[in-house]
């Protein structure tokens, strides 16, 4: 697939849906620079998952903080000449807030993001992965990573509804709204030629890709 029409994507959807991995291989496949989370480098997460109430704020303000800078680094370094396919959209950051943060935190939070982000940039598509709360925490489950291990259902169904809610009304980009629950892009070649096909061909500003079983 050429890029030449999206110099910059952005693959997004709740913890556990494939969005880093579909990212990346998208970048590999195409020859595009990957700009991926770092959460490993986040020094509150761990105790995030450990006492949410307590490390909230923190692990949220450095998660803002990095992401501004990767934008920032890539704008000066002028790899936007470049096609770029990324696995975080920054307008989404405030989903994680709302959910975590006590009433002063948020008001402390969103000052911030508003202050931050007036000058990032606009991605030319995004592509938002969705999967049921019990899909997300069976594939948690599976990759194992001790510190996702007391995300609960509950937890998962709120984010998966906050998502819902945030895309309902995003208008900022193209939008390409896939059904991951049977797609499997990074082990199974023929669904990731389907969707790239799909990407490819779209021509509205919304539109919704469902493979189904």
């Amino acid at each position: 697939m050429n890029l030449e029409k999206y110099r910059y994507i952005v693959v997004e959807g709740p913890i556990g849906v494939g969005k880093t991995s579909l990212a990346r291989r998208i970048a590999t496949e195409t020859g595009a620079q990957p700009l991926l989370e770092q959460p490993q480098e986040n020094p509150f997460l761990e105790r995030f998952y450990r006492d949410s109430t307590r490390y909230a704020l923190p692990t949220q303000m450095f998660f803002l903080f990095q992401r501004m800078h990767q934008l920032r680094d890539l704008a000066q370094t002028d790899l936007f000449s470049a096609p770029v396919v990324s696995d975080f959209l920054l307008e989404k950051d405030p989903i994680f807030a709302t959910l975590t943060l006590a009433d002063d935190e948020l008001n402390l939070y969103r000052q911030m993001f508003d202050h931050l982000t007036q000058q990032a940039p606009r991605p030319d598509l995004v592509i938002y992965l969705q999967a049921a709360p019990s899909t997300l925490a069976e594939r948690i489950r599976r990759r194992g990573i001790p510190m996702e291990s007391g995300i609960s259902e509950s937890y998962l169904q709120r984010l998966c509804e906050s998502y819902s809610r945030f895309f309902h009304h995003y208008d900022t980009s193209p939008l390409l709204m896939v059904n991951a629950e049977h797609l499997n892009p990074i082990e199974r070649s023929d669904d990731f030629a389907l969707l790239m096909e799909r990407i490819a061909g779209m021509r509205g500003k919304r539109e919704f890709f469902n493979r189904g079983e």
